[in-house]
């Protein structure tokens, strides 16, 4: 989504690396560089306005001159100024002290209202809640389906008493499923409106008498991420004609400029609340500006790949598997590594997973281009081999490989590469698992050993000349003494006592003369 805003702020930003001060011209040219970028990523003018005067009044400042490193800085104020327009802090939910809490969907066609219902609703399952979605979109063709069967999908309950179709009243469908959800204990009420145009007067009219009839404790507006400026038109219109708490932003996941992202926030007023980034039910939480801010300046998003990861994996298991690792290499078996990489497979796309890396925009090409497929051949390759095969890959002479191979519909230069590969990994991550650190890291605290041989040479060095002239003079002078007292006496000053009254045994007289 952000894309070509992301390398053209990397550009302006590698300009100024390597300067150890900022003129003025620097700060303009940086300003302009960066107003362009927002501007081809189809950010809405006053919000372009806004941002770059912020940036150039704190730039100007002594926040800048007196820094240490001038560019780091300007990124700094750049990352902070993105959060500010994305919306400061993440907007959670407001759930209602007496259950159920109602929260309403609005907003255009096709912007992936019912599927975005379906998310919410498996969202709010997998945060402990009892999600109930309604039907209230009467006037699409088979929109009550579809929200029957994007419900069962995410394996939530759903209230459609009427077919739909153009067919119903979608006020009376809305007031009735608040009894229904008291009666079944359904603590979440999620209401699905019908999709509508900004200018659609009947629609927005019908959207304020849902409003009216249910009392939603959040009105979300679902914002198409792919339209662009017009989406804030749209919002600003939507907010005038029914009102909305926050946005929802789907299909973040296409190749969009992502201006009504960094546009619609500032502009009603009204935080993003939540991002669907892809069809699956799972691709989709809470919007948070911080680590957006920092993905788009390709700084990454570790703290959401931590949240997946604990999401996917068991601690039991991690640690089981620290344990194992400590053991020695020997333990960790194909059977472990093909149960680590389906856990890491449960995370999501391996191209996304890569993305929220630091510093992985300048691959992202080879990313983009990854075949997701070769997790699934690596693990039908480790399925093809027996117990005993997995349990130590060593037995897997050249007709085994043939066996394997065959068996998993691949090459046998691929089994070979894949147990080489194990091997490989099964050191580092014992290595690591002992505290013995990454390989070609030394000098680090717990990163493995340093160069011994260069501390021993570094320490076998002669003492360091002072930088005081008249204890230098000094210095040299005794060591001139030094020198002329061994070399009448080769076995030093210290030593010449004994040397004088040392006796050579007889049988090496003869070859003294």
């Amino acid at each position: 989504m952000f894309d070509t805003l992301s390398d053209r702020l990397a550009a302006t930003f590698k300009n100024l690396r390597g300067k150890g001060r900022l003129s003025e011209a620097d700060i303009d040219a940086t300003a302009r560089e960066i107003r362009i970028a927002l501007l081809e990523a189809d950010v809405a003018l006053p919000v372009v306005r806004a941002f770059i005067k912020q940036v150039k009044e704190r730039a100007s400042g002594l926040e800048v001159s007196q820094a240490l490193n001038p560019a780091q800085q300007v990124i700094k104020i750049v990352n902070e100024e993105l959060v500010g327009i994305l919306g400061g802090e993440t907007r959670r939910l407001r759930f209602s002290k007496q259950p159920p809490t109602v929260i309403m969907l609005a907003g255009l066609q096709g912007a992936g209202k019912t599927t975005l219902a379906g998310k919410l609703g498996h969202w709010l399952k997998s945060q402990g809640h009892a999600p109930l979605l309604v039907a209230c979109d009467l006037q699409r063709p088979n929109a009550v389906t579809q929200l029957s069967v994007v419900a069962e999908r995410a394996g939530v309950a759903v209230f459609a008493p009427e077919a739909g179709n153009g067919v119903g009243d979608p006020v009376k469908v809305a007031k009735d499923s608040i009894e229904f959800a008291k009666s079944k204990q359904y603590d979440v009420v999620v209401v699905d409106t019908a999709g509508r145009l900004g200018v659609d007067e009947e629609l927005m009219r019908q959207a304020a008498d849902i409003r009216d009839a249910v009392s939603p404790d959040e009105i979300l507006f679902v914002v198409d991420a792919m339209i662009g400026q017009d989406a804030v038109n749209t919002a600003e219109a939507f907010r005038d004609g029914v009102g909305f708490d926050g946005v929802v932003l789907s299909k973040l996941d296409g190749d969009a400029r992502g201006g009504a992202a960094l546009s619609i926030a500032h502009v009603t007023g009204k935080q993003i609340m939540f991002a669907s980034n892809g069809e699956k039910l799972d691709e989709f939480d809470t919007f948070h500006p911080d680590r957006m801010a920092s993905r788009i300046l390709g700084m990454g998003d570790m703290l959401s790949l931590i949240e997946k990861a604990e999401q996917t994996f068991s601690q039991a298991e991690a640690q089981k598997m620290a344990e194992k690792l400590a053991k020695g290499p020997k333990e960790f078996t194909l059977d472990d590594f093909l149960s680590q990489m389906e856990q890491v497979r449960k995370m999501g796309s391996i191209s996304k997973l890569l993305g929220m890396l630091p510093g992985m925009g300048q691959i992202k090409d080879q990313i983009a281009n990854l075949d997701e497929r070769d997790v699934d051949r690596t693990a039908a390759i480790i399925k093809s081999m027996t117990p005993a095969e997995r349990q130590d890959p060593t037995i897997l002479n050249g007709s085994r490989r043939v066996r394997v191979a065959k068996g998993s519909g691949t090459e046998v230069s691929a089994v070979k590469s894949l147990v080489e590969r194990f091997f490989e990994a099964r050191k580092m991550m014992s290595r690591m698992a002992q505290g013995g650190g990454m390989p070609g890291m030394p000098g680090m605290p717990g990163m493995g050993g340093g160069n011994k041989k260069k501390k021993q040479v570094k320490q076998a060095k002669g003492k360091q000349r002072s930088g005081n002239p008249m204890k230098r003079k000094a210095d040299e002078a005794a060591e001139a003494a030094r020198r002329a007292e061994q070399a009448d006496n080769p076995f030093g000053a210290a030593a010449a006592p004994e040397a004088q009254n040392f006796e050579l045994p007889d049988e090496f007289k003869k070859f003294m003369g």
